[in-house]
């Protein structure tokens, strides 16, 4: 499939209230799934992603996560484990200036109260405080990426 089929594909399903489809051919797979003012976003098999927006939207959504930081020590059981979410979207940052050392990473001891990270929302920078005591056992988000609510920040062993 081209590009220009794409779009045709995109046009046709914003104008109907399909909410996902998928082709597949000799070229390979392409899935378009529609959101309420999100973009969509095609994945083609050569690595190529093509994203444009089905309606105005002021930010762009996130894609998968991938990991800051692997952790130091073997990774503890992860049945244990907490997860620090985002309470917002917005900006994920590790410091709270460039000039600043980092809030918390792999091995860092926190406790209710401690400012892990920073969110920017609307220019105004929010800290994020835990609200578990434990040990940063992992960072799941890449320093100045777009977050989503309630999107999985850190991984804590409980102390």
């Amino acid at each position: 499939m081209d590009l220009k089929q794409i779009h045709e594909l995109i046009k046709i399903i914003n104008k109907s209230n399909i909410g996902e489809i998928s082709i597949e051919d000799k070229d390979g797979k392409v899935t378009i799934k529609q959101k309420e003012e999100a973009p969509i976003t095609v994945a083609a098999p050569s690595h190529q992603v093509f994203t444009t927006q089905a309606a105005p939207a002021p930010a762009p959504v996130a894609s998968a996560p991938a990991p800051a930081a692997a952790p130091a020590a073997p990774a503890p059981k992860a049945d244990n484990l907490i997860t620090v979410k985002s309470p917002m979207i917005g900006t994920f940052y590790r410091r709270a200036a460039p000039d600043k050392p980092i809030l918390a990473e792999v091995g860092t001891e926190i406790a209710p109260g401690k400012v892990v990270c920073i969110i920017e929302a609307m220019k105004l920078f929010n800290e994020i405080e835990s609200e578990v005591k434990g040990t940063i056992v992992k960072v799941l988000v890449e320093d100045a990426s777009p977050v989503e609510y309630d999107q999985p920040l850190f991984l804590v062993e409980p102390a």
